[in-house]
């Protein structure tokens, strides 16, 4: 007999949920639903509407269990660093997204408390004007952490709602930029230079802890019953527990973001591995030492603001048919949130790009380049050389850019156009006694 699982997988652009079964000593999977996800702009800030997000999270279960009435479990996994606040079990609005400015006044004041190069030694956390341990001192400064009872990274807050139990789970806590990496617990000494309330810190939960069975309300919301159980939530951890690869070789889990790392056995925390900004995250069993790279993000806001009716696979051709050979630093901060992402191409290439193709064409370059220099800085930090990079993820399925990197990097790109963070939620779960 067959037994069903449920990954939900959610990015910063949309969400999936997945069922998987063994058959045949391999999972196969089900796409059953698929919803928006985005942030919207709210009083000046950019937030995301997580009550949408449940809604949707709520829709999708009832859809799977229309499906494969039998499913054993699920769990949710999606991009780190943000955040919900509670007060008891009263969410403190607005949920901020990691991509809104407000972080960038207090970022000094930060580093004033602690110099980055000391929390690098600690957290081995590449620094992003989005961590979270940055999110929280602006909350601190406007006094929203007072009465707060509970920090809930997003899949925990997710997962909360659907069973009643609050957890914090490794691998998304690793994005925080407040976890040792030698002990892979909080660092008490960060939390309290920063004034941070200890008790929105308790002891972490690893991938696999099962947290119990679905509300009875959502039970009959979704018409069935399954466990809740915690895979690794970032979903980054998840696609490299996805990836069906031999051997130990880098990786890119592109989407949205495109995470650039290798796994590790011990965290790389030296001074050549902060200039070179890269993080140390949590794995199921290791360490993944990764660098984020701005990825696809830059690719889907051109195609919103340029060509939004056209399909990807014609964008492409006109990027191959493209002689430009402007190129932009993709990690530039002027590509985090822009206004406008033409015109953050327009300054950034001093106004060269004439067509789509142009802009596209840019964008893919500089990808490949940004991969060509992080591989570079990896290979030089863990004192190995790499043969193979493996790709996964939606931007796996483009041709155009896979050449690109692999003109670049030298290395010999595998590209696995698979739900990788979907089969590794799964993978997960499958292994829960």
């Amino acid at each position: 007999m067959l037994r069903y699982y449920l990954a939900i997988d959610i990015g910063a652009s949309s969400g999936r949920h997945i069922v998987g079964w063994q058959e045949n000593g391999a999972i196969q999977t089900k796409e059953v639903f698929r919803f928006p996800n985005g942030v919207r702009e709210e009083n000046g800030h950019l937030t995301w509407d997580v009550r949408k997000l449940f809604s949707n999270v709520v829709c999708g279960i009832m859809e799977a269990f229309k499906q494969y009435p039998e499913i054993e479990s699920l769990s949710i996994d999606s991009w780190g660093v943000d955040y919900v606040l509670l007060k008891g079990d009263e969410e403190v609005y607005p949920v901020y997204a990691y991509r809104d400015s407000r972080t960038d006044a207090v970022i000094p004041q930060v580093h004033e408390k602690m110099p980055f190069s000391e929390l690098y030694r600690h957290t081995g956390c590449q620094f992003q004007p989005f961590n979270t341990i940055y999110q929280l001192y602006d909350e601190k400064l406007n006094g929203r952490l007072e009465g707060v009872t509970d920090l809930l990274m997003m899949p925990e807050y997710l997962m909360w709602k659907l069973c009643g139990v609050k957890a914090r789970e490794y691998t998304n806590a690793t994005t925080m930029g407040m976890i040792d990496a030698k002990t892979g617990e909080l660092d008490m000494e960060i939390v309290d230079a920063l004034g941070y309330p200890r008790h929105l810190f308790p002891m972490l939960s690893q991938p696999g802890t099962v947290l119990g069975m679905l509300r009875p309300e959502i039970e009959a919301a979704v018409d069935g019953n399954c466990k809740v159980v915690l895979c690794a939530t970032h979903d980054t951890g998840s696609a490299v527990e996805g990836i069906p690869m031999e051997g130990n070789h880098p990786y890119i889990s592109s989407g949205t973001w495109s995470l650039l790392g290798v796994k590790t056995p011990e965290p790389i925390t030296d001074s050549g591995s902060e200039a070179a900004n890269y993080s140390n995250e949590g794995g199921v069993g290791y360490n993944r030492y990764q660098k984020n790279i701005m990825g696809m993000w830059l690719v889907n806001e051109l195609q919103r603001e340029l060509c939004p009716d056209t399909p990807f696979p014609e964008i492409v051709k006109l990027a191959e048919e493209s002689t430009c050979d402007a190129l932009v630093d993709a990690n530039a901060p002027e590509f985090l949130a822009p206004k406008s992402m033409k015109a953050a191409f327009n300054k950034a290439t001093g106004n060269v790009l004439a067509t789509i193709g142009d802009y596209f064409r840019c964008a893919y370059r500089s990808l490949a380049v940004s991969y060509q220099q992080a591989i570079e800085e990896l290979e030089a930090s863990t004192g190995c050389t790499y043969e193979k990079l493996y790709i996964v993820g939606g931007g796996a399925k483009n041709g155009f850019l896979n050449r690109l990197t692999e003109e670049a990097t030298g290395k010999q790109v595998i590209a696995l156009p698979i739900e990788a963070t979907a089969l590794g939620n799964l993978k997960m779960q499958m292994e829960v006694k």
